[in-house]
C-alpha cells in the first residue's frame, strides 16, 4: 500500500469541514483531519499576507492522488491552493484499513 498525506490550508470557516466531507464520501481519502485555528503569514501578489485559516492533512492512497488533487483544486476557494504530498509509512493494519476505504466502488 502506497499511502501519502496531503496538506492543504483552508479559510477558517466552515469551507475546511465541507471539503473534508466531500473528499471521505467520495472515497478520495481515508480520514481528513481538520486542525484548529492559525494564522498563516504569507507573501501573495507582492504583498505580506496575514490570514486566518486551517491547515488540512489528508490521508489517502498515491492510486487517488490525480483524482484527489483534480477535485481539492475544483473545490478549493483559493487561487492557488496548497497541495503538498508526504510519503508516509503506515503499520499494515492502518494502510490496509486507507486502502480499503479509499477504493472506489
Amino acid at each position: 500500500m502506497d499511502l501519502v498525506l496531503v496538506l492543504t490550508t483552508m479559510p477558517d470557516d466552515n469551507r475546511a469541514d465541507e471539503l473534508a466531507q466531500s473528499l471521505v464520501d467520495e472515497r478520495l481519502a481515508a480520514c481528513v483531519n481538520v486542525h484548529g485555528p492559525m494564522i498563516s503569514t504569507f507573501r501573495w501578489k507582492g504583498q505580506v499576507e496575514h490570514e486566518a485559516e486551517r491547515q488540512v492533512v489528508i490521508k489517502t492512497t498515491r492510486a487517488r492522488l490525480p483524482e484527489l488533487g483534480a477535485r481539492l483544486r475544483a473545490l478549493h476557494p483559493y487561487e492557488v491552493p496548497e497541495l503538498v504530498v508526504l510519503e508516509g509509512n503506515a503499520s499494515d493494519a492502518y494502510g490496509a484499513w486507507v486502502n480499503d476505504a479509499t477504493r472506489s466502488g
